[in-house]
């Protein structure tokens, strides 16, 4: 599938539009707190539609959410689609003074935002000179002082007419992850959405209206809303949401309980988490699974393996970016050779190349560029960023990957991760996928630490599994494991044992916050 495949004048609301003629009645949504059909939805869209537009939002204006997974979530996403605006998905775990600089820095005209969350908006409410609009949602909404999602769209029509996109129109904004500490809007276009659900979600995982699927990465990331809205809905299938934490295993090992999916997305420190809880395969039906995802970061083989041992289930590893929207290197249902991120699939190209844009020999390390109609073009008011990172045709991943003589590739790290140990490149992921493999390890990561004579050496931390003692003891006998297992310049000079490493939402461990 190609762009061109899509017509000129193409709106991504489509995505729920196409499950209307046949699946109507279908149910689209399942959570906790509501369900909803395919025709449910479409209604509750047209009727946010309206409002937005009563309330005078425009075309290629943005209205921003702030907000768990809910249904209202969903049908705000898609009404602002529908009307031409672009959907701004806000992280619900960043800091009032995060949310002031994206809300200013995409000129939000409105926000719908979850009464949980209001209080982070409160203090700046002064700050946001183009936000004309808030509209409050929750159970207790009606205790703010702004206007609630029900009254805001009383009255309104459940008609409305589809805004003349073109393909090439925005749709939708989100900001990255903070893995490198800094915030970056990034803007899709309408024609991405169905791009890379046709390209990886059926073409690879081979989603059908038959599925069901259920993300523990949230919809504010695009590994959320392209894994478990955009790509299921493509296929005519259904959607559970959790409004609860992610990070709390037990919510996740008791929605895929509840609500059965058939397709598990996750990050690897998710897989890990759930092979940490004890009897989990008594105390949770995982029966209905077909197949799972991880994404985020590699997938150490040690994990998958073990994962395989415990539910027979395949963890389908690749990797995406929120540049590119979203997986386009992939290991693929009966191709999975564990620990590679797998090979490209038809519609993705990548490069491997040196820092002068050389390609690398086969099995040498390098930069890896990926080229894909799928890929934003630029980011939101950053140049100098955007010429580094959108080269032409070319996406700059930021990812240094190495190929072997099969085509899998195999993940080193982020190019701001790469160690050089007495002069040799040392990846943190080798060393993080032979301390993982060791039984008393819960997950790890690895950054240089620069020693007394100022040379930079690879320091490990380590979280253990529950029950292992964490002294001297245990660092040495992980050192020597590594000494046993790879290259001794490769090993951990210290191991320094922590009870949890810094994450964001997603699952990614922000390695920043390690090296400083």
């Amino acid at each position: 599938m190609k762009a061109t495949d899509l017509p000129l004048y193409y709106n991504a609301v489509d995505i729920l539009e196409r499950n209307l003629e046949r699946r109507s009645d279908k149910t689209a949504l399942l959570s906790a707190e509501r369900e909803a059909t395919f025709g449910e939805v479409a209604s509750e869209v047209n009727r946010i539609g309206n409002a937005l537009l009563g309330a005078g939002i425009r075309m290629g204006e943005c209205v921003a959410i702030l907000a768990p997974d809910s249904v209202e979530w969903v049908t705000t996403y898609f009404a602002t689609i529908k009307i031409g605006a672009v959907a701004l998905s806000l992280n619900t775990m960043l800091t009032t003074d995060e949310y002031a600089y994206m809300l200013v820095d995409c000129r939000a005209r409105a926000l719908i935002v979850h009464e949980s969350l209001k209080a982070k908006i409160d203090p700046i409410r002064s700050k946001l000179p183009f936000l004309d609009t808030i509209v409050v949602t929750g159970e207790a909404a009606s205790a703010s002082s702004e206007t609630t999602l029900p009254a805001f769209i009383a009255g309104a029509s459940d008609q409305l007419a589809t805004a003349p996109t073109h393909r090439d129109d925005i749709c939708c904004l989100n900001y990255s992850s903070g893995t490198t500490g800094e915030p970056k809007g990034i803007p899709h276009a309408h024609k991405d959405l169905p791009l890379t659900a046709q390209l990886w979600g059926k073409n690879i995982l081979g989603l059908t209206h038959k599925d069901r699927t259920f993300g523990a990465a949230k919809l504010f990331f695009t590994f959320g809303t392209g894994g478990n809205l955009i790509f299921p809905w493509y296929a005519g299938a259904s959607a559970v949401l959790l409004a609860g934490s992610p990070r709390s295993i037990q919510n996740v090992l008791e929605t895929v309980d509840r609500f059965k999916p058939t397709v598990l997305y996750n990050a690897p420190t998710g897989y890990a988490m759930t092979l940490a809880t004890e009897n989990f395969q008594d105390q949770y039906d995982l029966s209905t699974l077909r197949v799972c995802v991880s994404a985020g970061e590699a997938l150490p083989a040690p994990l998958w393996e073990r994962w395989k041992a415990a539910t027979g289930l395949d963890i389908i590893d690749g990797i995406g970016s929120t540049e590119n929207y979203h997986i386009f290197l992939s290991n693929r249902p009966g191709d999975i050779r564990p620990g590679s991120s797998g090979k490209p699939f038809p519609g993705y190209d990548v490069r491997l190349v040196d820092p002068e844009g050389n390609e690398v020999p086969q099995g040498e390390v390098g930069n890896l560029l990926v080229r894909g109609e799928s890929a934003a073009l630029s980011y939101l008011h950053l140049y100098e960023k955007s010429r580094a990172t959108f080269q032409g045709e070319w996406l700059v991943t930021g990812d240094k990957y190495y190929c072997d003589d099969d085509g899998y590739y195999w993940h080193a790290g982020r190019s701001d991760d790469m160690l050089k140990v007495g002069g040799i490149w040392v990846s943190p992921v080798e060393v993080e996928s032979t301390l993982i493999s060791h039984e008393c390890v819960l997950e790890c990561a690895v950054v240089g630490e620069r020693d007394a004579a100022n040379l930079v050496k690879p320091l490990a931390y380590v979280v253990l599994k529950d029950g292992t003692e964490s002294g001297e003891a245990t660092c040495e006998q992980l050192i020597s494991y590594c000494v046993e297992k790879m290259a001794a310049y490769k090993r951990p000079r210290r191991i320094e044992i922590v009870s949890e490493l810094p994450k964001t939402a997603t699952g990614k461990i922000q390695r920043f916050k390690l090296r400083s």
